[in-house]
Order: structure tokens, then C-alpha cells, then sequence
């Protein structure tokens, strides 16, 4: 993950080394700087390889770390064809209180341009 997420668009104090999910129910979600602080995101609720990840997101409405905080983040993948569907849904954002509505903006204009970079990371993997 941290391979195609772009640097310096996380929420640690200085740009991303790596970017960590712990691939097990309560493994943590976390990202590592050069320095090596790591900068929780959230949890694993379920990991269901290949088909499931389900995350528990815990950035309140100012991007930081706040553990009792949760909102959720799924992410499916389907085949379809010769590729691919993945399929992510960010759920229980009304969590975030008063700042929901600009945050869900906030997300759902963010998450295409994570999608876009994931996409063209898998694709330039599976060429190789």
C-alpha cells in the first residue's frame, strides 16, 4: 500500500516509508515514516483474502488518530472478466459529527485518486 499511496498525502507528520496492515482481525492499520514513528489509521476487523478487507477507520474530522472513533471501510474484490472489480464503501461517516458532510466531500473527492493509483500500480504488476 504504501508502494502506490501518494507520499506526503497521509496524515504523519512527515511523508510515508511504508504503510501497514497487520493482515489479521484486530491487526493494526498504521503508517511508518523515515524516522520510524508510526502514525496510527485504524484496525482490522476482518480479513477475508481474497475476497474481503474490513477496516476500521479511526481519523476523526481532522485527520488524526482518535481510538474511539470508528467508521468503516470495506473493500471487495470480484472477478469480472479477464480483470478485477474492487469495490470500496466508507460507511458511518455520520460518526464524525457536525463535520460529517464536509468530510464525506472530502473523501469521496479523495478516494478516486487513491483508486486511480492503486489501479495503475496493479496494472504495471501484473505486466511485469
Amino acid at each position: 500500500m504504501g508502494e502506490w499511496w501518494a507520499r506526503g498525502k497521509t496524515v504523519g507528520n512527515k511523508p510515508h516509508e511504508a504503510i501497514v496492515i497487520e493482515p489479521m482481525p484486530g491487526g493494526r492499520w498504521f503508517e511508518r515514516d523515515a524516522d520510524g514513528n508510526e502514525t496510527m489509521w485504524g484496525n482490522v476487523i476482518e480479513w477475508a483474502p481474497p475476497h474481503r478487507l474490513l477496516l476500521a477507520w479511526r481519523l476523526g474530522p481532522d485527520f488524526t488518530y482518535d481510538p474511539k472513533l470508528e467508521t468503516e471501510l470495506e473493500i471487495t474484490f470480484e472477478p469480472e472478466g479477464d480483470g478485477t472489480r474492487v469495490t470500496l464503501e466508507h460507511r458511518h461517516l455520520e460518526r464524525l459529527g457536525a463535520r460529517a458532510r464536509e468530510i464525506a466531500e472530502k473523501l469521496g473527492n479523495g478516494w478516486p485518486g487513491v483508486f486511480a493509483r492503486f489501479t495503475d500500480f496493479a496494472a504495471k504488476a501484473t505486466a511485469q
